[in-house]
Order: structure tokens, then sequence, then C-alpha cells
């Protein structure tokens, strides 16, 4: 009882009490504990009922089942009901999260969440004066999103706090937690050994209103590690790797667990950097088995509390022996080289050693002109020190980068300490500019000059995410995806003929040399500096709190209900674009510029999917408006359709919608008229988004039947009277010379999700059964 009232919580009391002392979820919400009991007894219940030895994935999953005991379970078919801990927001996506949560009309979320200010900070000349400029035009934003936390009970970080992935990891993450966070790279607290999902704002609200969350049961893909990483190879250079491998759609409704020898000789934040690009291969989510590196990384952050819990319940928090994966890919970390990822999408590997050659077989430019690291997946303290030491080695000779050279820290308490410590200095000293702690170039927060548009060039990133156009709304611009050592090697020779294993540069004296392999520490050896303090308590009683939204206002707009289905099948919809090759959320609902109207539904709609390209005319934002036989832009010709009352759909090719979490790519078609998304196949927080938003997401029973479809079309889906769940629909197409043919779709919606289609969106359908309880 003294260990407990001394505040020694690490310590427990079972041989007096029989219970444990509890243990914070964080520093943030002391009231809010984590209850490791609960997730026990229903691990127990659930390994009762399946009789078999379960992956780390499923143990963590299962544990938060909210009914364990009745779930029907089986990976890859059933939707499971789950309970998670905390919900995390970043700025961009929480607008339109809290603005559906006003609509809900309930008075304070139900479990722990916060509001990440990290999204609308641009790049432009370094991070103090980039940081008052974003505070400036961003007022109204951030009072919107700090007023609507303190009303209903959500802690705000303000902008320079940092990316929200790197504040989740050194506060919120923990071994078996269970995170949902409206952002696709939420995955990165998997390398705190936590399941860590990206969602739509909309499923956000589920979890934030008390009302249990739907996942369908993923598979789990086993990655077994062995050897160790050494030299210039990294913890980047595995995901890089599986992502070749797997390609961007290979992770489809599976999670990725790393097991093996070789996960010890990988860092906290070096887990949390392959769990973060984990996205980029469509996986549900990614994890490690909790470790001494985690242990190490808990001590270091203020949290050996967390860390003593979790070695009591150590066994729910690995694999158990024996246990079955749906598919087993091995890397031999001894063997692995450095990698290097692109253009255009990432999971197009090559080893570094090769990429010079294959850059100039392909004709994309050798010369580098940025070099850019940080960002949510590559800004630990360690890979600031990796880096620079790359830095300093090439100082010492006399030599600067070549490519221009920008820093992302990932949070204030990164850039604090790594100025103090002196990386910061030595960064720039090699000619780098320190940016914001925020997302800046990787999202497209990225005002460049260096070149014009339609110029092309290459760039190289320690990012995660590299589709045409996404840094520098550049369609042109080459960016390749890599560690921040090897960017920094990389800027400093400026060009991608440069291997720095085997290569060697030139110094201002003109003597020749080789970089030697970095070398850095996983943590400081002093304390983290916390640097400014940039968090908002919510207040006890927010009830009081007034939340402001102009009806003048061109950035936030207040929602109105969709409408309901009208009990009809959809008729003679016209078809507003048949979409060629990759659709990522990045084209459906572009970034960069547009970040600002991501609280205003009607001003984000001005977006939609100009970025696709049409297979009618091969071009992006221009289609055929088939009342007026007019080319416009893609949202002009839906404003117009609307506005005649007239239905329409979209056709769409592979993995469409893969990308961000953005659920402003669901939104904008359903808000200008929009009913049907047909693919080949779908992503899945995308699918997942249209549902909510009450479209129907279906795909080709035959991916063949894709060619049968053309932009001059009409189609009707027929059978909705009967939506049932396993049940294709019919789908007729007319031909402008009258002919028809008809074609089977596929879907994947259970019957609560169909209930969201009839209602009209699940947040209809949430206040349907509101009114029903009420």
């Amino acid at each position: 009882q003294h260990a407990l009232n001394s505040g020694i919580r690490r310590y427990h009391v079972a041989p007096v009490l029989c219970q444990r002392a509890k243990v914070a979820m964080s520093h943030f919400e002391p009231n809010e504990h984590i209850n490791y009991e609960k997730l026990e007894k229903n691990i127990n219940i659930v390994r009762k009922r399946l009789d078999r030895p379960l992956t780390l994935s499923e143990k963590i999953v299962y544990g938060h089942l909210d009914d364990p005991a009745k779930q029907e379970i089986e990976r890859g078919k059933t939707y499971l009901r789950l309970r998670p801990d905390r919900v995390a927001m970043q700025d961009a996506t929480a607008q339109m999260a809290m603005l559906q949560f006003i609509s809900s009309g309930l008075p304070k979320v139900a479990v722990p969440s916060t509001i990440h200010c990290d999204h609308l900070i641009e790049a432009q000349s370094g991070g103090e004066k980039d940081l008052r400029r974003a505070k400036d035009i961003n007022q109204e934003v951030y009072n919107f999103l700090a007023t609507a936390g303190a009303k209903y009970g959500v802690g705000f970080w303000k902008p320079g706090s940092g990316i929200i992935h790197q504040i989740i990891l050194e506060n919120y993450s923990y071994p078996g937690v269970m995170l949902i966070g409206t952002d696709s790279h939420t995955p990165n607290g998997g390398g705190l050994g936590g399941i860590c999902i990206g969602v739509g704002g909309a499923d956000a609200v589920d979890v934030m209103a008390g009302i249990p969350w739907e996942l369908k049961c993923p598979k789990v893909i086993g990655v077994k590690l062995t050897g160790k990483l050494s030299g210039w190879s990294s913890p980047k250079d595995v995901i890089l790797k599986v992502a070749g491998i797997l390609t961007v759609k290979g992770g489809t409704g599976a999670i990725i667990e790393y097991h093996g020898p070789g996960v010890d000789s990988i860092s906290c934040t070096g887990m949390a950097t392959i769990c973060n690009m984990g996205a980029e291969i469509g996986a549900t989510t990614s994890v490690f088995p909790y470790n001494a590196r985690m242990k190490k990384y808990l001590g270091k952050t203020g949290r050996a509390d967390i860390a003593a819990l979790a070695d009591e319940f150590q066994q729910h928090l690995v694999p158990d022996s024996g246990c079955q994966y749906d598919q087993v890919i091995e890397i031999n970390l001894s063997e692995l080289k450095p990698h290097i990822n692109g253009p255009f999408t990432p999971d197009l590997a090559h080893p570094v050693s090769e990429i010079g050659a294959v850059a100039e077989k392909e004709g994309w430019p050798v010369d580098i002109r940025v070099g850019l690291i940080g960002s949510c997946t590559n800004s630990s303290y360690e890979d600031m020190g990796r880096s620079a030491a790359v830095a300093k080695q090439a100082l010492a000779h006399g030599l600067k980068c070549k490519s221009q050279f920008t820093i992302t820290p990932g949070s204030e308490q990164i850039r604090a300490t790594i100025e103090r410590d002196g990386y910061a200095q030595v960064l720039r000293d090699v000619g780098g500019l320190v940016l914001a702690n925020a997302c800046g170039p990787c999202i497209g927060q990225w005002d460049r000059k260096d070149i014009k548009k339609g110029e092309k060039n290459t760039i190289v990133t320690s990012y995660n995410r590299n589709f045409t156009g996404r840094n520098d709304a550049n369609p042109e611009t080459h960016a390749f995806v890599t560690s921040p050592e090897i960017v920094t090697a990389l800027s400093i020779a400026g060009t991608l003929k440069f291997n720095p294993e085997t290569d060697y540069l030139t110094g201002a004296d003109g003597k020749k040399f080789k970089l030697e392999a970095p070398d850095a520490d996983e943590l400081p050896k002093l304390e983290f500096d916390p640097g400014q303090d940039t968090y908002q308590y919510p207040p006890k009683d927010g009830s009081g709190q007034h939340v402001d939204v102009s009806p003048t206002s061109q950035r936030l707009q207040l929602l109105e209900p969709f409408d309901k289905w009208d009990g009809k099948d959809l008729e003679d919809m016209l078809i507003l674009i048949k979409v060629k090759g990759k659709c990522t959320t990045d084209h459906i609902s572009a970034a960069g510029p547009w970040l600002k109207f991501r609280g205003h539904l009607d001003n984000i709609s001005n977006n939609l999917l100009i970025g696709a390209i049409n297979i009618e005319n091969g071009k992006a934002n221009s289609v055929r408006n088939a009342l007026t036989q007019e080319f416009g832009p893609v949202p002009d010709t839906a404003r117009y359709y609307k506005k005649m009352g007239v239905k329409w759909a979209v056709i769409g090719d592979e993995n469409y919608g893969e990308g961000s979490s953005r659920e402003h790519a669901a939104l904008e078609p359903r808000h200008l008229g929009g009913r049907v998304i047909i693919t080949k196949s779908f992503a899945r927080i995308h699918e997942t988004n249209l549902k909510k938003q009450g479209l129907l997401p279906l795909t080709f029973a035959d991916p063949a039947d894709y060619n049968k479809i053309h932009p001059v079309d009409k189609l009707s889906i027929v059978g909705l009277a009967d939506f049932t769940p396993g049940k294709p629909l019919k789908c007729i197409i007319k031909h402008p010379n009258g002919s028809q043919e008809t074609i089977m779709l596929n879907h994947t919606f259970n019957e609560s999700q169909i209930e969201w289609f009839q209602a009209g969106s699940a947040l209809n359908r949430m206040k349907e059964l509101q009114q029903k309880s009420s």
C-alpha cells in the first residue's frame, strides 16, 4: 500500500490485495488505465474456443472483441465487433471527423481521443517562419479544432508539436493497445507492439461515440526476420524489400506480423518505421512482439511503469509457439542490402547499388535536385543521428550537399533534442534547411521554387509514399524513397549513380575518400528534451464551451445529412469517368493546396477525381458530359449531373483508393451525386469509407468485365430490394446503340453496412438508433 501511495506504480501488491496497481495509459490521462486483465480474459476465452495457438495480431485484436464468447471468427471472412482503447486524429481529417461527431448530438467522446496539428503547415522558408505563417493562415481551423476538442473532451496538440504518429509513439502507443487513427500511417504505433489501424473519420466517430467498431477479421502474414542489420542497411530497407515482394496490394486485408530472432537487432523506432510504411502494401496494420528494445524506449520516454506492467503480461504480447500464418516471408537481415523504391509507386524496389544503371536505362533523371529526410516514417533520434554521422564525414573533407537538402523533425521533442545534441547544426552545416515539426513536403505541403511544373526532375526522400505529383504537384517529379542516411549520402553526391557502399567522393583537397557506414545511438544518452509545451488538456466539463462555425466560412461547413435510399434500383446512371490505371486517394481528392478546404465539403469537392486519368482521352480532369457532349473538368461535370437530378457512377481499375485514409475521397462523390463505384478491387480503408457515406463499392465478378463498360454507357444496378450479405448484384449495361448486356458485381457488405446504405450513411443510421433508444 505504501508503494501505491508513494506513486511507484510498477510495484504490485498481489500477495496482499490480489490485484495489480493501476497504470495510466498516458501522462496526459492519469485516470484512464491500461486494462491488461480484460485483454488476458478475452484472449483466454477465444483461445479455448478456437483450440489453437494464436498469433500476436490475433491476441490483440481478439482481446478487444466486444463479445469474445459469441463473436464469429474466421480470418478474411467474418466481421469483428471491436472496442478500441483510443482514437487519434490529424488536423486535416479531424475537421470532418469532429463535424460528424457534432452532428451525432453526443455530449462527449467515450474513449480517450486526441487531435494533432501537423498537416496544415507548408514548407517554405524554415521551421519558425513557416509555423508562424501557418498559425496565421489556419487560425480559423485551429480555433475550431481547439474549441471542439475542449467541448467534447478531446486532447489538442497545437501546431508545432509534431507529426501525429511520432507523438503517438512518444506518448500513447504501448504493447497490446488497440488504437485507431484518421491517417493511413497510424500503424506506426506497431513499433511499440500495438495494433494501430488507419481509418476514415466516420469510423473514428463510431469509436468516439462508444459504438463497437467493425473490421473484417484480418488474415495474418508473418515476416520472419533472421540475422542482424549492419553497415548501411537500416530498418527502412526491411519494408522497402517487403513492399517489393508483396506490391501495393499484397497486404490488403491482412496484418503483417514480424517475428523471429532478427527482430531484436532493430530499435523500437526502427520497428515503427517498418510498421509505418506497411500502409503502402495495403496492410490493415503491422506489429512487432514486445521485447527489450520496446522496454528501453518506454523507459526513455518516461513510461517505465508501462514497461513493468507489460513485463508481467508478456505472454500475451508475443505470439504463441506453433501459431499459424496465412503466408510467411523470410528475410535474412545479414544479407539485406540498402534499397531505394520508385519512382511513382512505393513498391518498385531496387538495390541502391543498381538504381543508377536502372535510371539511365529507363530515362529517369539521375541528377538529384532535392534530398528530404524526416517525416512520420523516419524522423527518430536514431534516424537523425545516422544522417548526421554521414554529414560529419562530408564536412570533414570540406564537402556540402550538391543537392538541396531539407530536414523534418518528427516532433517538438525530437527537434529540441537534436538541437541540444548538435545533430541539427551538423545537418545545417552540410547545407540542410530544418523545417517545422510537421508533415510538410511528404504530403505536398511544399512551396517548391527550384523547378517549374512539368519540368522533369528527381528527388530522394525518407518518406513513405511517392505517387505522381504527391510531394510538389509536379507530375514529372520522379520521387524515390529510401533511408535517411542514404538520402543524405545521395544528396552529398548529387546523383543516383552514387553507391555509398563502394563509390568514392572527392574532398575539397582533391583526395578521394569513401563514406563509412553510419553509426548512432538509438536513444539519447541524456533524457529527451521535451521542448515547448504544446498540449491543451480538455477541461473536466466542456459543456459550456462554444464551437464557432461561421455560415460564410470558406474553410469550415456544418454537414447536412445525405439523402436516404428511396427503396428503388439505381437505374440509368451515367458514367462520370472510367479511370485508367492507378487511382489513389491523391487522384480522387488531392492534398497540397486543397488541404485548406478539408473542413468544407462543398469547396473540397472541387478537386474530385482531378488527378484520375480518363480512359476515353488519356487526360486528367477532362471528361465528356453525357448530357451536353462537351468535355470539361470532372467536378464541374458531376455538379451538372447533380443539378439535373442524374445519378452517376465511377468505373475503376485495381486497388482503387490506395494510399491515404482521407474520407473526403468518399464524401466528395456522395456530395456531388455519385451512388456507385465499380472496380476490379478496392483498398481496404477507401472501401469502408465509401460504405460509411452511403455509396455502393462493388467489384466485377469477372475482372474482364471492366472492358465491357464504356464511358458513354448507362448503368443500372438491380436487385437492391433483396440486398443481402454475400449475394452478388446484377448490373445492366445499356450501350448507345440500344444493345444491352448484363454482368454480375460482388460486394463485401454485412448486415449493418447494408443498413448504412439504406439510411443514407453510417451517421444517419447512428442517429436512427439513438432516436429508437431514446
